[in-house]
């Protein structure tokens, strides 16, 4: 995967218990060996978090610290977040909640 400059992130600064990923796109091949162009694929629900927000505020004012962090690489649910475009690069703001899993190592 091509490396993005660190610039989008730097830009980009998400609040509470929010983060900012980087969808992976992979190449879709039938098991015939077609290609699926873009408009039959489905949306990608794995990402790169890109950038990481402080953490929640309970009721009582107390900052819960996130799990997530710049690097991880997750999984997420199908239709979460707000889908912006960022310098040309198309990334995804995502609630702490919406992640589903955090891939190992």
């Amino acid at each position: 995967m091509p490396t993005r400059p660190a610039t989008t992130a730097k830009k980009l600064i998400p609040l509470g218990d929010r983060i900012v990923v980087r969808p992976i796109h992979r190449e879709e091949v039938t098991k015939g060996g077609i290609v699926l162009p873009d408009t039959a694929k489905e949306k990608p629900q794995e990402g790169e978090v890109i950038a990481a927000g402080p953490g929640r505020l309970t009721g009582e004012g107390k900052r819960l610290q996130m799990e997530l962090k710049k690097g991880d690489r997750v999984i997420y649910a199908k239709h979460a977040g707000t889908e912006i475009k960022l310098d040309d690069e198309e990334l995804l703001i995502l609630r702490e909640s919406d992640v589903l899993a955090k891939l190992g190592e």
